[in-house]
């Protein structure tokens, strides 16, 4: 959500961290030091692409830190390394395609570059291998920029993918900020548009507009046209309001405004677009529209519109799940994805002119599943009948799983991290119903719990607030579960405004921050209190991004807990939209400007009650967080140490939203286990 504006943060920040740092590290507890080396071993799979004749499995793996991409059978079997690296550990490669014939492989390589790209790495190229040969791969173009999203036209004549010529940083609010310096909104826009090279070698063409920032994109089956979701740069600022074009895959062709939230009357008045997908004749475009408040976490219901024009038809009113990802398997059903009651579900949906609608559920993830390229997508063949994906859960860190589409889960056929074992406790869904809600949440038992003690327990509020708390095996990075191993219970709930209930349930806390998802939690909390024995008097409250507000705001609105750690939060809704520079998506959620309507911000404001905080507060943030600036983490803690609440602040140099550097990973987790520790300790 924003992008700070600031000129003494960086000298606040190199003044401010030094004394923080001795207030908050202290000494390290060595169960905390063995997690966070435990948590740093574990091998992230980014990316899963099975090839169109379900013959052949590729995955992106970490290897020492760097993205590196192996090659198998379907069932995982004669998995070896593919790609230029000479060793292990050396260089990065990743973005996988797969081409319709399923010999050819693209992907990003830097490992034979000699040039400097984004943050003085070596700039990747785009590269092609023929693994039906013993041949190394080709360079298929050298790239100067940013580069994700390959994908082959249907008739395997083009590459396509995203392109940021000349970038400085990755083409995401989540990425770190630049330096707020120049003619701010005017100098240093980075335009991220569609290119494309030919198959067989050519030079790279950008086929979309300079004056329209593409967020994702589609090709059509006749290979001619794509479909893609733009909006005027800045790109960071603007997908709130984006639109769904069609063009010609051509530079300079014409193009169709094919659905415009922004104008249009209807369901989708306002909302947001993601996952253009072309039916198999070509004649209609299925998308996801719903309330979302960040791109990339796709959920709402599913729509379809002629290719041709005309007015939007929302497919799937009134259903109680989010939709996340889908693909079409016929021109009369989908394969869809979705979110119900925390848990991932691949469901088969029968879609007509005016309905799409389940006719079966084919499997029930035990956690978060991906394929690299969007949030819970999928990796299928060409015929729908095989179907890979990274999985990962609480229980069982990441690895590749592939198999039959129909008989259930299919099995994971990678053993990366099979040896490691969760340090923490047990994990339950928990359901409960609220003000004419149903609500659902994750609770984690303590390491070694014993139902003879009490013991407190940490809340974690999801980011979003379009969003879910959904099952992860935990990184060094900030998150709960690792609470759970040092004796807590920790408490996840997906309260109003979560996905997983239906689009309702989604925008049932617009105009509302704080509030409704609030008692919706607090309800929570009295369920599990009713289930386990927690000491009321030793409740913990974090999270992140709007958990980091929730982190804020809760305690304005009731002492019920007794320590908080907020992370990248927002204190002043009022002051926020000023400060931040994507402040589009804003109005969604809260119906007008902050200068149209002052009130409804002000009502979710932490600092207009500031004064009722009693509670001991750890608030951590990216020195260049371009979704929830510093300034925020700033004026709370100003306030908590004018009032005399025991607090500290630690702003990490050069991090944005999602931390990057591992010593700051580590640091964060590390000074939130020593806070809550000390002001709840397990007994």
């Amino acid at each position: 959500m924003l992008k700070p504006s600031r000129l003494l943060l960086p000298l606040l920040a190199a003044f401010l961290a030094p004394v923080a740092l001795a207030d908050t590290r202290g000494a390290t507890d060595p169960r905390i030091e063995a997690l966070l080396t435990e948590l740093g071993k574990v091998r992230h799979i980014n990316e899963v692409a099975l090839s169109p004749d379900g013959q052949h499995l590729a995955w992106v793996v970490d290897t020492q830190d760097k993205p590196s991409i192996m090659l198998a059978d379907t069932d995982g079997k004669h998995a070896h390394s593919i790609g230029l690296a000479s060793k292990p550990g050396v260089c990065s490669e990743s973005s996988l395609a797969w081409a319709p014939d399923s010999r050819h492989l693209a992907f990003l390589s830097n490992c034979a570059s000699t040039r400097t790209g984004m943050g003085g790495n070596k700039q990747p190229d785009l590269y092609v291998l023929d693994v039906s040969s013993q041949a190394k791969p080709e360079r298929l173009a050298a790239l100067d920029g940013y580069a994700n999203a390959l994908s082959w036209s249907p008739d395997g004549k083009t590459l396509a993918f995203l392109y940021v010529e000349g970038a400085t940083r990755r083409a995401s609010a989540l990425a770190a900020a630049k330096p707020a310096i120049g003619e701010i909104g005017v100098e240093g826009i980075e335009v991220q548009r569609i290119a494309t090279v030919p198959a067989q070698g050519g030079s790279l063409q950008q086929i979309t507009p300079a004056t329209s920032h593409v967020y994702e994109f589609a090709w059509a089956p006749d290979s001619a046209r794509v479909a893609y979701v733009a909006a005027p740069p800045p790109g960071d600022n603007n997908w709130w309001i984006a639109q769904l074009y069609v063009q010609a895959a051509q530079p300079n062709a014409s193009r169709t405004a094919l659905v415009d939230p922004n104008t249009m009357s209807g369901s989708l008045h306002g909302l947001q677009i993601a996952l253009p997908r072309w039916s198999p004749d070509g004649s209609r475009i299925a998308f996801i529209g719903g309330l979302m408040s960040d791109q990339g976490f796709t959920g709402g219901d599913l729509y379809g519109v002629s290719a041709s024009g005309g007015a939007p038809v929302d497919l799937t009113p009134g259903i109680h799940v989010t939709p996340s990802w889908f693909t079409w398997s016929s021109p009369q059903s989908l394969l869809v994805d979705q979110i119900s009651n925390g848990q991932a579900q691949l469901a088969e949906y029968s879609i007509g002119p005016k309905q799409a609608k389940q006719q079966r559920v084919l499997f029930t993830a035990a956690g978060y599943v991906g394929d690299g390229t969007a949030i819970l997508g999928l990796s299928f063949s060409a015929d729908h009948r095989q179907v890979a994906f990274m999985q990962t859960s609480f229980e069982a860190a990441p690895e590749v799983y592939a198999g039959t589409v129909g008989n259930g889960m299919p099995a994971a056929v990678t053993a990366i991290n099979a040896s490691f074992k969760p340090s923490w406790g047990k994990v339950e869904s928990v359901e409960w119903d609220n003000e004419g809600f149903h609500v659902q949440g994750w609770l984690l038992y303590p390491a070694h719990y014993d139902p003879s003690k009490r013991y407190p327990m940490i809340v974690n509020i999801h980011g979003g607030p379009s969003g879910a708390e959904m099952q992860l095996w935990p990184s060094v990075g900030y998150g709960a579960i690792p609470f759970s191993t040092l004796g807590y219970f920790v408490f996840m709930p997906n309260p109003r405004g979560s996905y997983g209930q239906g689009e309702a349930f989604v925008q049932a806390n617009r105009k509302d921050f704080g509030y409704g998802d609030l008692r919706d939690t607090l309800a929570g909390i009295d369920a599990v209190e009713k289930k386990v024995p927690v000491d009321d008097h030793r409740l913990g409250l974090t999270g992140w991004s709007y958990g980091g507000f929730m982190s804020m705001f809760v305690p304005t609105q009731t002492q019920r807990f007794r320590a908080v750690v907020a992370g990248a939060g927002i204190a002043n809704w009022q002051s926020y939209y000023g400060q931040n520079s994507i402040d589009k998506w804003m109005i969604p959620f809260f119906g007008a400007s902050v200068y149209d309507d002052p009130a409804v911000y002000a009502k979710s404001s932490a600092i207009n009650f500031i004064k009722k905080v009693k509670t001991p507060t750890l608030i951590v943030v990216g020195e260049r967080d371009a979704e929830c600036p510093a300034p925020q983490s700033f004026e709370y803690w100003h306030a908590l140490r004018t009032l005399g609440v025991p607090t500290s602040l630690v702003v990490y140099p050069g991090e944005g939203h999602h931390f990057n550097n591992p010593a700051n990973q580590r640091d964060v987790l590390q000074r939130a286990l020593n806070w809550f520790e000390k002001y709840l300790p397990p007994q």
